[in-house]
């Protein structure tokens, strides 16, 4: 028999997230375009346990997004300032204040994110040109990837839930929203790997790859399997894009 799961946070509900989870509040929207092999492969992705604690986020399925109905209406809202957080050559870096509450004008700020491997997210975008005529955003990240279970496929690259951190660490800091429960989101991601290391390391528990995982700043390079079949979206803290 299959174990009965949570479809908020879509663990086991024996080992449930959602009421350890203090949702905040966040007058940015968060929209995560998620892949659908990040979708239906990773129950316990990071893009899902940053939409549990964002009560102002959505998460959207697919490949291509010209013609998804309620991705289009949140970009073509005169209501919203609507930004895709993607590094690249004319992204405006967030942490060194190149975006002010004044270029809002009122309007409500919505930030795109592609919750994918480095090279889906490449192709999701691609295959949107909407997504690519939006302004880009980026970041210099505060600390390098907390990602214990997995090797990121360059220095710099972060999973989407710290991404989601390092933005919202840089628009307070901007003065364009307030970041109230700083600790929840890097809280939440180790304890989410502590529980799957401890799963790792149990003889008795079928279904987990027998591993021995180090911390990322020791081990020799970034590349290799572990780097390819990562289900996260690597932001390049040179705001170079490509991998």
């Amino acid at each position: 028999m299959s174990r009965v799961t949570c479809y908020r946070c879509f663990w086991p509900s024996a080992l449930c997230w959602c009421g350890s989870v203090t949702p905040m509040p966040t007058r940015t929207k968060f929209v995560l375009l998620m892949h659908p092999k990040e979708f239906k492969r990773e129950k316990a992705g990071t893009g899902r346990l940053t939409h549990l604690c964002l009560p102002n986020s959505e998460i959207h399925m697919g490949v291509e997004f010209d013609n998804h109905g309620a991705v289009q209406s949140l970009i073509r809202d005169p209501a919203n300032h609507a930004v895709l957080l993607y590094p690249g050559a004319t992204a405006r870096n967030l942490s060194n204040g190149e975006l002010a509450p004044a270029e809002l004008g009122g309007r409500r700020l919505v930030v795109f994110l592609l919750d994918a491997t480095w090279s889906c997210a490449r192709k999701m975008l691609r295959l949107s040109p909407t997504l690519q005529a939006l302004p880009r955003i980026m970041f210099t990240p505060v600390a390098p990837s907390r990602y214990i279970i997995k090797q990121q496929p360059q220095e710099g690259c972060l999973s989407t839930l710290e991404a989601t951190h390092e933005t919202l660490l840089a628009l307070e800091r901007s003065g364009l929203d307030e970041y109230k429960l700083p600790n929840q989101l890097v809280e939440l991601f180790g304890r989410m790997q502590d529980y799957q290391i401890r799963c790792a390391e149990d003889p008795a528990r079928e279904g987990y790859r027998r591993h021995a995982y180090s911390a990322p700043e020791t081990r020799k390079g970034p590349r290799g399997a572990s780097a390819r079949r990562s289900n996260y979206l690597a932001l390049p803290a040179t705001g170079a894009e490509g991998a």
